[in-house]
């Protein structure tokens, strides 16, 4: 394999005119963009780049939201040789300072005048900004005019250069979210980016009648992976508006897969439920058609017929209940991919139930995205998958899972002590704990620096427990404490619809969903999920206390990370006065 990612777009004009590559929405209608005009945008960016002094081992930083203007910044970023350094929208001003400045960053692409202005008053000197909206401020460079400036060179010329670049040469740097630190800058060459590319997607049957919806953020590797990873597999990349409106988009799309975070698939399951709960007669039918459904499921996960009786049945049940469950993502979906954090294998089964295949993978920013995955043809719930191409699994003394593949990163940029210090020997040290299946299948089971000891010596997962209380509709996040402490306690928040529909079912009262949260019925209901929740774990992972708090966990106040997992760090010390009250009353109760 010598192809770079840019390399592999050269080759895109021979692709039909008539086929779409890009959807993004303009002035309130979605506008189609052809392969052909999706090559002649990145040449004119490239031209014009190169015009204002974007050179080859340069740098440049983009910052915003998903969009469309977004993918065309990257592509002809690299496309100059450059390396393109992504930022969280809603990072701290010392973390944007922090990587603009650590990666020598030339450069930067803003989303809007707000965050052009934000940028401008950091203490970066010399950085030239360019803004993807239009404005009449002239110390910014404006997008929009440089993609529409004509460039000079011929096809031919551009398909050159764009295939002029070694493997090796560093295409991307991508900051962790530094919520154990300072930031550290994962190098990731063409080398990476084509090793994940072709092997994930070289295990889905995707052509160009595919759709995706785009909403992960673009500056996670998860996002920036599907959007590259059209220019392998000619799917329709189409752009969510933003995250408020993906319901709306999802409806108007109707994709045919899509990748996503496990929240997302949370909350669907959650809404299902909350609104089978509402009749006993809907609850009757609900639980039929699971009935039918989990039946199903079971012979299609071992490869088995389904009998005509039970296919009937089914067809009765994907009528009266799956097609409103399938209709939540489009009605078209063919399969979804989930990763960045856990699934909870219950969720897996039930939509697999409704005919929606979720297939689990796993893999780090370090990783390029999976290094496991389950596929259309051979899956597990409850596991992450097998090994995905070139990638070899092992597991260290303590259960640790080690990576050796090429889609493993170079380095972390200027850090060469950090560096050395995630590797064991040739194999990468992903800091999570898992197992092996006989039949091949890996299984993750916590963060090893997640890993609560408790005072008595025993090791508890939190993820497991959190993963657990989330399956019930009523709950939006959790954060279990424990770490040195006798026993185990819990944060909880609440799911706001959710909320408001239980006060609706029992005649509660209330000004504001923070008074609701409080309501002694609210508190014996959550109290009735963990005792149940309890029941399936050892007596030294049982949860004692809780308090539930009056807001959900978000990305815009702190407590998640953009992939939506917790900040346990962050979290811990925010509700520090919450956790110490816990460990004064042991309710072993519960």
């Amino acid at each position: 394999m010598d192809k770079t990612i840019l390399s592999l777009f050269s080759e895109v004009k021979k692709r039909n005119k008539n086929y779409i590559a890009i959807k993004h929405k303009k002035n309130k209608a979605w506008k189609n963009i052809s392969w052909h005009e999706y090559f002649d945008v990145i040449k004119n960016l490239h031209s014009s780049l190169d015009k204002i002094g974007l050179k080859e081992n340069d740098t440049a930083c983009i910052i915003g939201n998903t969009s469309y203007q977004w993918v065309l910044a990257d592509l002809a970023i690299m496309s100059t040789g450059a390396t393109t350094v992504p930022i969280y929208k809603n990072s701290l001003e010392s973390d944007i300072e922090y990587i603009i400045k650590n990666s020598e960053a030339k450069y930067i692409f803003c989303e809007d005048q707000e965050t052009a202005d934000k940028v401008r008053s950091l203490d970066c000197k010399g950085l030239k900004i360019i803004s993807f909206a239009d404005s009449d401020n002239t110390n910014y460079l404006n997008f929009n005019e440089l993609a529409e400036k004509k460039s000079p060179l011929s096809d031919k010329k551009f398909i050159e250069i764009l295939n002029s670049f070694d493997i090796n040469n560093t295409a991307t740097i991508i900051y962790t979210s530094g919520t154990t630190g300072i930031p550290k800058g994962v190098v990731l060459t063409h080398k990476q980016i084509m090793s994940e590319i072709i092997d994930l997607f070289h295990n889905f049957t995707i052509d160009h009648n595919d759709v995706s919806l785009c909403f992960l953020p673009l500056a996670h590797i998860m996002g920036r992976i599907e959007s590259l990873g059209n220019i392998h597999k000619p799917y329709t990349l189409a752009f969510a508006e933003s995250v408020d409106l993906i319901k709306k988009n999802i409806a108007e799309i109707k994709p045919t897969f899509i990748v996503a975070v496990p929240r997302i698939f949370e909350k669907i399951y959650n809404g299902v439920l909350n609104q089978i709960n509402t009749k006993k007669s809907t609850i009757k039918i609900f639980n039929w058609a699971s009935s039918v459904g989990s039946k199903v499921s079971d012979l299609k996960v071992n490869k088995k017929g389904v009998p005509i009786a039970l296919a009937v049945q089914y067809k009765l049940a994907q009528k009266l209940v799956f097609k409103k469950i399938q209709s939540a993502l489009g009605g078209r979906i063919r399969f979804a991919m989930s990763g960045g954090a856990p699934l909870e294998k219950k969720i897996s089964e039930f939509f697999h139930a409704a005919n929606i295949l979720i297939l689990e993978a796993y893999g780090l920013t370090e990783t390029t995205a999976a290094v496991t995955a389950n596929t259309l043809f051979d899956y597990k719930f409850g596991t992450v998958g097998k090994p995905l191409g070139d990638s070899k699994i092992k597991l260290a003394d303590d259960g640790e899972i080690l990576v050796k593949s090429d889609k493993v990163m170079k380095e972390y940029f200027k850090n060469p002590k950090a560096t050395k210090e995630a590797f064991d020997g040739d194999y990468f040290k992903t800091g999570d704990i898992g197992i092996i299946t006989k039949d091949g299948f890996i299984k993750i089971t916590d963060r090893k620096k997640d890993l609560i000891k408790t005072a008595g010596g025993k090791y508890v997962a939190p993820q497991k427990l959190e993963n657990l209380l989330k399956i019930d509709p009523m709950i939006a996040n959790v954060l279990i404490h424990g770490d040195k402490k006798k026993f185990i306690i819990a944060l909880v928040t609440l799911d706001a619809d959710c909320l408001k529909q239980f006060a609706k079912n029992n005649n509660l009262s209330y000004s504001n969903i923070e008074q609701l949260s409080k309501h002694k019925d609210v508190y014996q209901n959550v109290k009735s999920i963990i005792a149940e929740v309890n029941s399936e774990l050892a007596r030294y992972e049982t949860i004692k206390n809780f308090a539930i708090l009056p807001r959900e966990f978000t990305t815009e106040t702190g407590e998640l990370t953009p992939s939506m997992k917790v900040k346990r760090k962050y979290c811990d010390k925010k509700f520090e006065k919450e956790i110490l009250s816990l460990y004064g009353i042991d309710k072993s109760s519960i």
